[in-house]
């Protein structure tokens, strides 16, 4: 969905607030540059504090001083965090987990799949959406917040588990017990109505299709949401979602919990949540991995609905990383930039998640940096909103590889988005742009020079079939240990690993151990020095493949005096493709990085000389014309060279560029860069 300008705000709660000041707020986000709120989506209990009774005085204070104040605004439905009265009415809305019954205090602790909670939800939704309804810049609605199943095990859900299992095996339990292979430890289901409590199971095939169901059960429920808000909303009007990922005290992979292509299928707009580290550990990995899943979503440009401003404890900004970190959202395709929060709250969990504001609600220096922010936007935004991108590189994800590898460990260390971030960020200190495919976009293979299959454990033979054809016809593939091993229930394919790819990957193996103490040797693609190379390899961990090559060269060999006579990594030619496979996880970025240039240069990518930390980010804007962003994601100030037409210099961080003076950048011309600093250039 394209905007027709640039969103810049921030969360914005009334009711939290320990004085009225919201004149003063939203002069203060207008001064900024900010043109939109987004609002309403945590506040259940204020808006109906009894059953049937509801308040929104709030809502129309926050509505109608935004629109004095020509702030656009974003509707949250308040469905994520349940009031003590429903509770009481009904104790078993909080659903039972594995880990056991939840307790009322925190949020996202409901069963969503409780009638009774579902009747209320619809209730409060109809009734927001019917206050909203006359202001006419409300501009679209955020359905939920962050939504999971909340493991929900409850009775409704298991009944509801049982019914699709039924339908999925047409009723017929012979098939189940054999897909699922319950046969073992005399786990076998012979009637419908013995069908056991999943919390129980050790069976991987049976708990990996429950958390399949139960990310079933969140693209159900917001399909459901987005039901309702569309009776309401105008066609002016987006409906969003802010999908999240998987967290490691930051965004940082695919989220395990929900199948996020299904649940973006009813939104017109996708949105996400970018959080990430700042200071000294900004990288913009993060905002680079984010964005590529939330662009892949409606394979579109997407809405940052949640980032930090001063955020985490640790996460303050340095001066001028503020402005770098919105412009980086912008780079890969975001046409939005939303803080959370605007003010930092005074009591409860999130105190010291700090916004824009401090807690003495005073302009500061991240103020200042917003209101820097604001400003290029208006001055920017019409060269920057609607971003096309252009990447070369592909990653094949999906959901049952991920949970897979949680019921079948490689390393307490080593999980599937630690795989997945190996090489998206090797690719990203490259400069090789990547974006990110559901199994199911198997028509957009042939689009892409390199796919990459970071553990693609769970695999159809249409997916094996598509793989096959994609490498035949042409494009080359990386694939990584772990790839092609398993069905789609999980249960392991008995011919030759990889499944059905074997000829194409011109080799085999049928056995795997622990990397201790081991490295690579014999390596055929690094130009590192004998002495350099012999350091920098001894980094096999966690996980090695013992590969024997057919048809394909070998890149790599295990530098062990057992296992020495084993390929590491190999490469075949297979129809007019290519196809790597790496069957071992080595801690040695060089290396990695090494082989990656390599295989790019086989693809015909060709690579910019600068690597990380400068980095570069493309795209086509609404005006046809290329947009090159250069960032310094360091303290040590640099060149850079600029190779390509005339451009025009939009603007640099340290030194911002006046639309009314635009520099002309030619070829061969040297751009300085400060420390955490970065330059916008449109091509002319």
């Amino acid at each position: 969905m394209e905007t027709n300008k640039l969103l810049f705000g921030a969360a914005y709660y009334d009711e939290y607030l320990p004085t009225d000041r919201i004149e003063t707020d939203m002069e203060m986000m207008a001064q900024a540059g900010m043109n939109v709120i987004r609002i309403a989506e945590s506040t259940w209990s204020t808006w109906e504090p009894q059953e049937g009774v509801f308040d929104f005085t709030h809502l129309h204070r926050m509505l109608r001083a935004s629109e004095g104040h020509g702030i656009q605004v974003i509707v949250g439905t308040p469905t994520y965090a349940v009031p003590t009265w429903l509770v009481r009415k009904y104790p078993d809305i909080l659903t039972q987990t594995h880990d056991g019954p939840e307790r009322y205090g925190r949020r996202q602790n409901m069963d969503i799949t409780h009638p009774m909670y579902l009747k209320y939800a619809e209730r409060i939704i109809r009734r927001l959406m019917e206050e909203v309804r006359p202001y006419e810049h409300v501009v679209g609605f955020q359905l939920d917040n962050e939504t999971k199943s909340y493991d929900t095990c409850s009775s409704y859900a298991q009944a509801r588990f049982v019914s699709y299992v039924r339908e999925l095996f047409h009723d017929d339990l012979d098939a189940l017990n054999h897909a699922w292979g319950l046969d073992y430890w005399s786990n076998r289901i012979n009637s419908w109505e013995d069908f056991p409590d999943v919390r129980g199971t050790i069976n991987g095939s049976l708990g990996a299709e429950y958390q399949k169901f139960q990310r079933k059960l969140v693209s159900d429920f917001l399909a459901w949401q987005q039901r309702i808000v569309s009776e309401y909303a105008r066609p002016d009007q987006f409906i969003t979602q802010n999908f999240d990922y998987d967290w490691r005290g930051y965004s940082y992979g695919l989220q395990p919990e929900v199948n996020q292509w299904d649940a973006a299928g009813p939104l017109t707009i996708a949105g996400c949540d970018i959080y990430h580290p700042s200071a000294q550990s900004l990288t913009g990995k993060e905002i680079a991995m984010g964005g590529s899943i939330a662009r892949s979503l409606k394979k579109d440009n997407y809405l940052v609905l949640e980032t930090e401003a001063q955020g985490n404890h640790g996460w303050l900004h340095y001066p001028g990383q503020l402005v770098m970190q919105a412009f980086s959202h912008l780079s890969n395709g975001a046409n939005s930039v939303m803080y959370w929060h605007w003010h930092s709250i005074h009591n409860a969990i999130e105190s010291y998640w700090k916004g824009v504001l401090s807690h003495n609600l005073k302009e500061n220096a991240t103020y200042r940096e917003a209101c820097r922010i604001g400003a290029a936007f208006r001055e920017h935004g019409a060269h920057l909103v609607n971003l096309r991108k252009n990447c070369p590189v592909a990653f094949v994800l999906n959901n049952e590889s991920l949970t897979a590898l949680q019921w079948f460990k490689i390393h307490d260390e080593l999980a599937y988005n630690d795989i997945f971030r190996w090489l998206f960020d090797a690719f990203y200190e490259l400069n090789v742009e990547c974006d990110i495919l559901s199994e199911n976009d198997i028509d957009l293979f042939s689009q892409y020079k390199i796919l990459v299959t970071p553990a693609l454990y769970s695999v159809n033979d249409t997916l094996v079939n598509a793989l096959d054809t994609y490498v035949r016809n042409g494009g080359h593939l990386i694939s990584t240990f772990r790839t092609a091993f398993a069905d789609k229930m999980l249960k392991i394919y008995h011919d030759d690993q990889p499944h059905k790819l074997t000829e194409v990957f011109g080799m085999t193996y049928d056995q795997f151990t622990d990397g201790v103490n081991m490295g690579l040797k014999d390596v055929m693609f690094s130009d590192l020095t004998e002495t350099v190379k012999e350091a920098k390899t001894s980094s096999v961990r966690y996980w090695m493949e013992l590969l024997l090559p057919t048809t394909a060269k070998t890149l790599a060999s295990y530098d062990h005096p057992q296992w020495g006579s084993y390929a590491a990594i190999t490469q075949n030619q297979y129809g007019l493709g290519t196809a790597a496979y790496l069957g071992c996880y080595f801690e040695d970025n060089t290396v990695l990085k090494d082989l990656l240039r390599c295989l790019c240069a086989q693809a015909q990518i060709a690579l910019p000389e600068e690597t990380y930390p400068l980095i570069i980010k493309r795209g086509v804007n609404t005006l046809g014309r290329e947009v090159v962003y250069y960032f310094n994601y360091s303290d040590t100030p640099c060149t850079v060279i600029y190779h390509g037409k005339d451009a025009a210099l939009l603007m640099q961080n340290k030194n911002t560029a006046s639309a009314k003076n635009i520099e002309t950048i030619s070829d061969g011309a040297s751009l300085q860069l400060q420390a955490w600093d970065f330059v916008i250039l449109e091509v002319q």
